[in-house]
């Protein structure tokens, strides 16, 4: 206030600084202007207008506001509206107004508030630096609190968000990715060693484009490994269940083969390619190394920061140790082992589901059902189910049937006085129905292949016989033939007229091993009449006639024209 000549009252506007900029307020008390601090001297809102560097040791508070069960949800929409968009900037009431409008109602302003401050506290969010524009002071002293996510902060809900999201399933294998992958370290392999060679060599290779490659394979080894490292947990996981159903088992069993047997074959087709080109890499690495090093980049002079991968020694020598094991197993040998230790628990889980002597696949999923009807039955029903479940019912006495020893035992014969039923004692004692004892002896083949010889050679002497008779005979027509030639005849007909079904001119049809010759001329007047012991045999419309088979050095035609 000033005192002027008249006697009178002069408001002048004045200034409040924190020390970056100011507030300036007019005759009306309203603030005109507004700096870059937005907090007044010693309010300590401007201790976090730079986010600090947060320790390594408290980094893990930043996980605190998903361990309370009962408030854990109202934390996570609260992050989520700060980390939706790039640089979400917000203040309490902006954040309430925002959680209602995407159906959260359950904070207040003052809870909103409260938890921003807590979040703040933990690391995951910081006070934004921004110009506040208003027209009084309580719209400032409301304005002045706003948060933003944090880089940490950030980048842990985007994980816990990734963690809710995930399906409990087996996650597919980025298998796709090892062929480009390949393709990508044999480009970098190639420039490195022409910025290696220097001179016109090095003129051509684009520092910008290889920095995309050594980005893009770092990135698909690490999509690559953290996909199969999630697939062999699960496989181990669902191994590990003795409650699976036989259908169960069946689809994952099926799954587990087929796609464990594509993953090793991807593996084992490209990975020692990669090792190759990696060798190539390593032997130009320092001048790979510079050449990244020239490009833009926000890391501090004094080296702190985060660099995009594939910049240090370091993310190198991590990429060869995968593919090449150089100081123990690598990675494509431990996708191996995990693949065969699957298969093998595959194997055994189903010996264990098919054996007879075990207990069976697992009865959780029956218990449970029966568990069910326990729930939903009344007193009377229970009991029921209860008898029929466990055998609880009264004694009764079964017949077996005509195989019954005493015909006087019947159902109302008691277990006290009716004859005792012989059970095996690995039955009555283990409830074990296999049969005990050494195992049988393999039979010797020998003697069944010699008995199967002498029945082919039996068979071979019939047919060559029942041929030679056929041959005798020549014309058909009114024959008289034993039933093995008649049969013969029949085998071998139904050879010429599978090959010759519309038999529109004369055709024969060649056995060379029996030496046998069938003619079939197409008559549609004549028949052929063949007879036997055990009947006669007509064939309409085509007369038949056998000879031997003409050799002369060369080879028999399966069909040729017959001549008269």
């Amino acid at each position: 206030m000033t005192e002027t000549a008249g006697g009178t009252t002069q408001r002048s506007s004045f200034t409040m600084t924190d020390g970056s900029a100011g507030h300036a307020l007019d005759e009306a008390g309203k603030v005109v202007g507004a700096g870059l601090g937005n907090s007044f001297p010693g309010d300590g809102s401007d201790d976090h207008a730079v986010s600090e560097p947060l320790p390594e040791a408290d980094r893990l508070d930043l996980y605190r506001y998903v361990t309370n069960p009962e408030t854990r949800t109202g934390y996570i929409a609260l992050m989520r509206l700060f980390t939706t968009s790039l640089l979400t900037d917000l203040s309490a009431s902006e954040a309430r107004a925002a959680l209602e409008k995407s159906g959260y109602q359950d904070l207040s302003v003052t809870d909103v508030e409260a938890r921003c401050k807590q979040l703040e506290q933990w690391g995951n969010l910081i006070r934004s630096v921004r110009d506040a524009r208003v027209s009084t002071i309580s719209e400032y002293l409301r304005s002045k609190a706003r948060y933003q996510v944090s880089k940490f902060g950030g980048r842990v809900h985007r994980q816990i968000d990734e963690l809710l999201a995930a399906q409990d399933g087996a996650r597919e294998v980025a298998r796709e990715l090892l062929g480009g992958t390949a393709e990508t370290l044999k480009r970098i392999a190639e420039a490195a060693e022409r910025l290696a060679a220097g001179g016109e060599e090095s003129a051509g290779v684009s520092v910008d484009a290889l920095a995309a490659d050594v980005t893009t394979v770092f990135n698909n080894q690490r999509l690559f490994a953290d996909s199969a490292t999630d697939f062999y947990a699960f496989v181990q996981g669902r191994m590990a269940r003795y409650d699976l159903s036989t259908q169960e088992f069946s689809v994952f069993k099926t799954m587990l083969l087929d796609y464990v047997e594509l993953i090793s074959a991807d593996v084992n087709r490209h990975a020692p390619l990669m090792g190759t080109y990696l060798v190539r890499i390593t032997m130009n690495q320092p001048t790979l190394l510079a050449a990244l090093a020239s490009l833009p980049s926000p890391v501090a002079a004094d080296g702190v920061g985060e660099r995009s991968p594939g910049r240090e020694a370091d993310n190198w020598e991590a990429l060869s140790e995968w593919y090449l094991g150089r100081r123990g197993r690598s990675g494509p040998d431990q996708l191996r082992a995990a693949a065969d230790q699957a298969l093998g628990q595959v194997l055994t889980n189903a010996k264990r589901m098919l054996s007879a002597a075990g207990a069976g696949v697992s009865r959780r999923a029956d218990f449970l059902r029966l568990a069910t009807w326990f729930d939903n039955a009344d007193t009377p029903t229970a009991h029921r189910i209860y008898d029929a479940a466990f055998g609880a019912y009264p004694s009764r006495h079964l017949l077996f049937g005509p195989q019954e020893d005493d015909g006087r035992a019947g159902p109302t014969t008691s277990w006290w006085e009716g004859e005792p039923v012989d059970v095996p004692l690995s039955l009555r004692e283990r409830g074990d129905r296999t049969a005990r004892g050494r195992s049988s002896k393999v039979p010797d083949p020998g003697l069944d292949r010699e008995r199967l010889l002498a029945e082919a050679e039996e068979e071979e002497r019939r047919n060559r016989a029942a041929a030679a008779e056929l041959i005798a005979v020549g014309d058909l027509n009114g024959a008289r033939v034993s039933p093995a030639a008649r049969n013969l005849l029949l085998d071998q007909l139904a050879q010429l007229l599978a090959r010759e079904q519309d038999l529109a001119e004369i055709a024969e049809y060649t056995d060379t091993d029996l030496g046998l010759r069938i003619v079939a001329a197409p008559d549609e007047v004549a028949a052929t009449v063949v007879h036997s012991d055990d009947g006669d045999t007509t064939v309409h419309g085509v007369t038949l006639t056998a000879g031997p088979v003409e050799t002369s050095g060369t080879v028999i035609p399966l069909r040729t024209e017959y001549t008269a």
